[in-house]
């Protein structure tokens, strides 16, 4: 991990102490080693299940519709962090690609609300499938029963962190 001053990592973290102490740097040292270890295995991870041919934005509209439920395309735009536009684009590729259907909001009949295909179901279920199974494979040929308890514990505060 490439080491910055406390003090420039504090201009932008608001939980840094303005005087710098061990325990702080300690704790900044596990933020940035925590970062790049969750990094390294979300591509771990990625690299298991292909979905196709979707880029990344396809699928993590796939995955928050089969998360959270049928949505209008400017909810998801919202969600995801992207222009209605380019909400329009993934949906409209998602849609050709049989993923992804519309129907009129009963709400409002101006809006569109999205939801996922049979098809989508199955590709989601699938991927999880696969990303669980290199999991189990990963966690029973590295860990030892002793670090797989040391993993479930830190689950829990893994856990915790994001709820944050």
């Amino acid at each position: 991990m490439s080491e910055r001053p406390i003090s420039e990592i504090s201009e932008s973290t608001e939980a840094v102490e303005a005087t710098p102490t061990a325990e702080t740097s300690e704790t900044l040292a596990l933020a940035g080693d925590l970062r790049v270890v969750l990094g390294q295995l979300s591509r771990r991870l990625r690299e298991q299940a292909t979905v196709g041919d979707l880029t990344q934005s396809q699928k993590s509209v796939l995955v928050r519709l089969d998360r959270d439920g049928p949505s209008t395309k400017s909810a998801l735009a919202r969600a995801e962090g992207v222009t209605p536009q380019s909400m329009g684009a993934i949906i409209a590729a998602l849609e050709s690609a049989g993923f992804v259907e519309g129907s009129p909001d009963p709400v409002d009949g101006r809006k569109t609300v999205v939801s996922l295909t049979d098809a989508a179901l199955d590709k989601v279920a699938t991927g999880r499938l696969a990303r669980e199974g290199w999991l189990f494979r990963a966690i029973s040929a590295e860990l030892s029963p002793t670090e797989q308890k040391t993993l479930r514990d830190a689950v829990e505060l893994l856990t915790r962190l994001a709820r944050f």
